[in-house]
């Protein structure tokens, strides 16, 4: 494992630009679980993920002649801003590989901080082949966004900060690569082997759990999940001897209970979390932690660069699974006043309209009829039942939208 000395010393080094992000209690993840739940906020990180820390720490490190040449990395965003920050801040040149796919969001992020964007390949690990030719070919330092032990220290300066605050039993850390829990799980265990140390991987992008089960490096042919922070295809044999040795067990979830993380966190906690970030709150939300009651659990909120267009999706499809909202495409005679009806019906059951639209052309339609389709904003269930029943009692033909 990593050494608690290089660990320590990376805390040192790092300082200078690291936010101790916020450790606290979280009292309504607490209620809805049967353990004691805190959460480490590195979604509030200067550069809105952790990676900061390890790409700060390795970048500390080279030597003059490695930072006049300068630097590349490839990343889906977070560890590409965390170079592009480093690099920034010492004055060095930073070319970053980005998959095409990468949210406008990260790619402007990482521009900001002066580095050139380079857009190849469908997901990381065809970016990160490109990014190794490039920086042999023009003799610059790539800077591996997990499998670096000086990186991997840098990612476990966290647990020295948890650790810090409180005495706990666990502590939940997202997977991809494999960097951040073989950092934190490298601290944990040295300094008290008793707490229990859980990494959480995608449905999507299975290979570290499947690796960790079957102790040997395995690589999955695709990955495919909105947590595109952890979205890595291909076992790194490197994090993984670490992660044999410090990791207790690995979890998975799903895309729709990370999605129902993430409007967890943003609705109850204020907190807007990717999905790499809202794993962990995902694994505690659909009880996969398997711990014993009362639990004192930290979790890694790992990042908050989320694309916009993602969080309205996840939004808009939040509120539909949790009745707040229904979609119906209702059939009316195509004649003055009918939509006027319709609009009055609903009112009485204080359904709100927020969208509304009008075809009078489909194919399907039988002449005179129109089809108007109606976004609401409902109170539950029993609203929308309500709402059902009032239509049907008044005639009309109606469907849903889910």
């Amino acid at each position: 494992m990593i050494p608690l000395s290089e660990i320590e010393a990376a805390q040192k080094r790092i300082e200078p630009v690291i936010s101790k992000t916020p450790f606290a209690f979280a009292p309504l993840l607490t209620q809805r679980t049967p353990y004691n739940v805190f959460l480490k906020k590195e979604n509030l990180q200067v550069t809105g993920a952790f990676k900061l820390r390890g790409a700060f720490n390795k970048i500390a490190k080279l030597s003059p002649k490695e930072r006049e040449v300068g630097v590349v990395a490839a990343s889906a965003g977070n560890h590409a801003q965390g170079v592009a920050f480093s690099a920034n801040y010492f004055n060095i040149p930073a070319t970053i590989v980005m998959p095409e796919n990468t949210p406008l969001t990260k790619v402007n992020g990482v521009k900001s901080y002066g580095a050139k964007v380079i857009l190849k390949g469908s997901n990381y690990d065809e970016a990160y082949l490109f990014a190794i030719d490039y920086a042999k070919e023009n003799k610059k330092t790539f800077i591996h966004p997990f499998a670096d032990e000086d990186v991997m220290a840098g990612q476990g300066t966290i647990a020295l900060e948890v650790l810090k605050k409180e005495k706990i039993d666990a502590i939940v850390v997202p997977i991809g690569g494999g960097g951040l829990i073989a950092g934190v799980g490298s601290a944990i265990k040295q300094i008290d082997p008793s707490i229990k140390v859980i990494g959480v991987t995608a449905t999507g992008a299975p290979a570290m759990r499947n690796s960790f089960y079957l102790k040997k490096a395995v690589d999955s042919t695709q990955v495919r999940t909105i947590a595109d922070g952890i979205a890595v295809r291909d076992t790194s044999p490197k994090t993984l001897e670490i992660i044999l040795e410090t990791v207790d067990r690995i979890v998975e979830v799903d895309d729709e209970e990370i999605a129902d993380a993430i409007l967890f966190l943003l609705e109850n906690q204020k907190l807007v979390v990717e999905g790499a970030g809202a794993v962990g709150v995902a694994a505690l939300l659909y009880d996969k932690l398997d711990l014993p009651p009362s639990s004192k659990v930290a979790l890694i909120l790992s990042g908050g660069n989320i694309d916009v267009t993602m969080l309205s999706v996840i939004i808009e499809k939040g509120l539909i699974k949790s009745y707040r909202k229904m979609k119906l495409i209702v059939t009316l005679i195509d004649k003055p006043g009918s939509l006027m009806k319709l609009t009055e019906l609903l009112a009485k059951v204080n359904a709100n309209i927020v969208s509304i639209g009008y075809d009078r052309t489909s194919a399907n339609l039988a002449f005179g009829d129109a089809n108007v389709s109606i976004g609401l904003e409902t109170k539950g269930k029993e609203h929308q039942e309500e709402i059902r029943t009032l239509l049907t009692k008044n005639g009309y033909r109606f469907y849903e939208e889910r």
